[in-house]
């Protein structure tokens, strides 16, 4: 009934924004103030109450520079010292250096390489006087023939040594047969460096620079070597060579002597055989390289033109030529 008792008549009361039951609700709250509030509050640790201590307010300290030690005139001389003997001695390594390959380049042929053959120890006089190396300057579809040409010169060296010693046990039966023993040592120390110069080292430099008169001149010398297995294996008496023909003439009488004589006759027919063969390969492989007569042609005179000894003797015989006109219209 109390709102019946109310009068109507007075005065509202006037709102007050702080009698709001939320602001008296958070005014009346137990929460600390910010001013108050500390976050590390008192821990209690098995019963004991530990307390956190505050940061040390007090300011930074400046970070302390040690002062540098400067070093003294004797040590900074010394390391100047070390530092010119350490530049010396590379100096004096690098100038023996210099001094060896100088002498590489000097004990090269004209290619720039050391030459390696014959394979000569190096305390031995006389130095290697050619350069040779199939994996290196042959091309690889001609390694294999060459090798095998190679092979073959090898094995005529060793046939004339033999046919030496053949010839010696033929003297040996009888004086009159002192021809044959002298032609032998001829025919080896003929015919095994000539055969190298002669036909070997052009098939190789052919193969090498596909040269087209170097093959012309192997085919031309080496036609004439086939001939000559062709006279070995035969065996003409008194031709210094252990034949069949010398070797059956010997077998009746001397059975050993003609037996070693037959031996070295069946490598004279080896050899002939194996050159024939040889001929026919290097020629097959010639005509794929598309070498012919014109190319061997310029070749030729190219390299005589190019000659020095050419150029000088054009030179001394024009020059005698122009004396002699300017003599004769005087």
């Amino acid at each position: 009934m109390s709102e019946f008792d109310s009068n109507p008549f007075a005065e509202p009361a006037s709102d007050n924004p702080f009698n709001d039951p939320s602001v008296t609700q958070m005014t009346n709250s137990s929460v600390e103030p910010v001013d108050q509030y500390n976050p590390f509050p008192a821990q209690t640790t098995g019963g004991l109450a530990t307390h956190t201590a505050p940061a040390s307010t007090s300011p930074y300290q400046p970070a302390v520079l040690q002062p540098s030690t400067e070093p003294s005139p004797q040590a900074t001389a010394a390391a100047a010292q070390a530092n010119l003997l350490r530049q010396q001695e590379e100096l004096e390594r690098k100038a023996a250096e210099l001094d060896r390959r100088e002498q590489e380049l000097q004990s090269r042929g004209p290619t720039g390489k050391e030459n390696n053959w014959p394979p000569l120890p190096r305390s031995f006089p006389i130095k290697p006087c050619f350069y040779q190396d199939f994996s290196e300057e042959i091309p690889l579809e001609y390694q294999r023939v060459c090798k095998m040409m190679y092979y073959l010169w090898m094995f005529n060296c060793v046939t004339l040594f033999l046919n030496l010693l053949a010839c010696l046990a033929y003297f040996t039966i009888g004086t009159n047969y002192g021809v044959d023993f002298g032609l032998s040592i001829l025919w080896l120390v003929l015919f095994a460096p000539c055969s190298f110069l002669c036909w070997y080292r052009p098939v190789y430099k052919a193969f090498k620079t596909d040269s087209s008169f170097s093959f012309f001149f192997f085919f031309f010398v080496f036609f004439c070597q086939v001939v000559i297995f062709i006279i070995q294996s035969v065996g003409i008496p008194g031709w210094g060579n252990s034949g069949w023909i010398s070797a059956f003439s010997v077998i009746r009488e001397y059975k050993a002597v003609g037996a070693i004589m037959i031996i070295v006759a069946i490598l004279f027919t080896m050899c002939a055989v194996l050159s024939v063969i040889l001929l026919k390969m290097v020629h097959s492989m010639y005509r794929r390289t598309g070498a012919s007569f014109q190319k061997a042609q310029q070749e030729f005179s190219q390299g005589v033109l190019t000659s020095k000894t050419f150029q000088t003797a054009a030179s001394g015989a024009a020059s005698s030529a122009a004396q002699g006109a300017f003599q004769g219209n005087n």
